[in-house]
């Protein structure tokens, strides 16, 4: 490794750039109602502009990882930063529900980019403590849901416009930008021609299509097929999908895999429509994202003994077990109810993304820096394709309402409340399947 590389600014542009990927989120989700009135949106559109943030992630991982020891951090991380400021700039201009999509997409691949670029650099720098420093690092993805929450409020009740709220992250951008700018990377690529042929053999390149066009079906399969047909072939693509990831990276990898594609839906997936969630509950939507978020930023940061005492196994299978119990007691709560389930929530997935890095990085370290991009890109590609489904069952549950008699408020609160049951699905089937991973773990020599 390079001796004269400065970690610490290192570390701190990581950071920054990760704020920028939380806040993303953040004033999105606190944006949604505004732009479905603005552009005139169902709560489905918008689950698919959703979609594309989710769905430029993994493009930006799947393709960053490869390339990581041939390019290295500092390019992709100038990728990053260039895709952050096209993204806010198009959003900030964006004129429809299609230059929305474009605009989000490029956001969403620069977001892929800073983790293709920051998890194995900082597993690189800090090889002694892996779990612990990384889970340090993703402090900052709360700890900017925080930032960008509180800036959401503040400009909200300034009557800033939403165009203002997004453009409002290009200064933290150009703050990462600056902290890179001429700065030595660990193991940087020497000179030469890269052989993509090597980095994209033909197996993960049709991971990377397959991907793409599940992510895409109901733009491109509901060309060529009708009604149910597309859900099928939507599935059968999956499968074929998670036997390529098995051949390519092997079985317990691919367990790994499905466990991120469930724990990000459990936390990215509430956290993302959690003004329309819970916008009639009683409970100021925004506050609850805030005070979950800092939670998260805490317990992240503080969570290194934890995780040394319990290991990745044990603290991932007592997180599904709690986020469960918070998720199932926020479906029936409305008022004060409300801040104690979703302390429960955020103590349940506060490590869920980390630790789950973190777990590649240790158990499957063969994969290197390609394993820990393409497991973040799993999570956000699978967190993508329930944007639109969210949206959909908000729809269905809250035409179902109304159809009984109630109010549009109580419609609302139906809706959200039968959401909130359907997630709670997801860390449920998590249970099972970290604690299979706790048994192979423990009996590995």
């Amino acid at each position: 490794m390079n001796q004269s590389i400065n970690k610490s600014r290192l570390f701190n542009a990581s950071c920054v750039a990760l704020v920028v990927t939380a806040m993303t989120f953040a004033i999105r989700a606190g944006l949604l109602n505004e732009l479905g009135v603005d552009f005139d949106l169902t709560d489905k559109e918008l689950g698919y502009m959703n979609m594309m943030a989710f769905l430029g992630f993994p493009v930006g991982t799947l393709i960053g990882g490869p390339l990581y020891n041939s390019l290295g951090a500092r390019k992709i991380m100038w990728i990053a930063f260039i895709s952050h400021i096209l993204g806010i700039v198009l959003t900030v201009f964006a004129g429809g529900f299609w230059t929305l999509l474009i605009s989000t997409f490029f956001i969403g691949f620069a977001n892929g980019s800073v983790e293709a670029a920051c998890n194995p650099m900082i597993a690189n720098m800090y090889d002694e403590n892996k779990t612990t420093i990384l889970n340090k690092f993703h402090v900052w993805f709360p700890g900017g849901l925080v930032i960008g929450t509180l800036v959401a409020i503040l400009m909200t009740k300034l009557g800033l416009g939403w165009q203002l709220q997004v453009a409002i992250m290009i200064l933290p951008t150009l703050f990462y930008g600056y902290l890179i700018f001429g700065q030595s990377f660990p193991d940087e690529p020497e000179g030469g021609k890269i052989d993509f042929k090597k980095l994209f053999p033909p197996i993960y390149l049709m991971i990377i299509l397959l991907f793409i066009l599940v992510g895409a079906s109901d733009f491109t399969l509901a060309e060529w097929f009708s009604g149910e047909t597309v859900g099928y072939v939507k599935i059968a693509l999956l499968v074929l999908v998670a036997g390529l990831v098995y051949m390519k990276f092997g079985w317990l990898y691919a367990l790994l895999a499905l466990c991120m594609s469930l724990t990000a839906t459990s936390e990215l997936g509430t956290q993302q429509w959690v003004e329309k969630i819970l916008g009639e509950s009683g409970a100021p939507p925004l506050v609850i994202l805030l005070m979950v978020t800092g939670l998260m930023a805490v317990g992240r940061y503080f969570g290194g003994p934890l995780i040394h005492k319990f290991k990745p196994t044990g603290v991932l299978l007592g997180s599904a077990v709690i986020a469960t119990i918070g998720l199932v007691l926020m479906s029936q709560s409305t008022g004060a109810m409300v801040y104690v389930s979703a302390i429960l929530f955020a103590v349940g997935v506060m490590y869920f993304w980390p630790t789950m890095i973190g777990a590649a990085a240790e158990y499957t370290p063969e994969t290197g820096a390609l394993g820990m991009s393409f497991l973040g890109g799993v999570g956000m590609f699978a967190t993508g394709l329930w944007q639109p489904i969210i949206g959909g069952w908000l729809d269905k549950e809250k035409a179902t309402a109304v159809a009984s008699g109630v109010s549009a408020e109580e419609a609302e609160l139906i809706a959200g409340q039968a959401t909130l049951d359907n997630i709670a699905f997801f860390p449920a089937a998590l249970i099972i399947l970290f604690g299979i991973l706790y048994v192979v773990i423990r009996n590995r020599k």
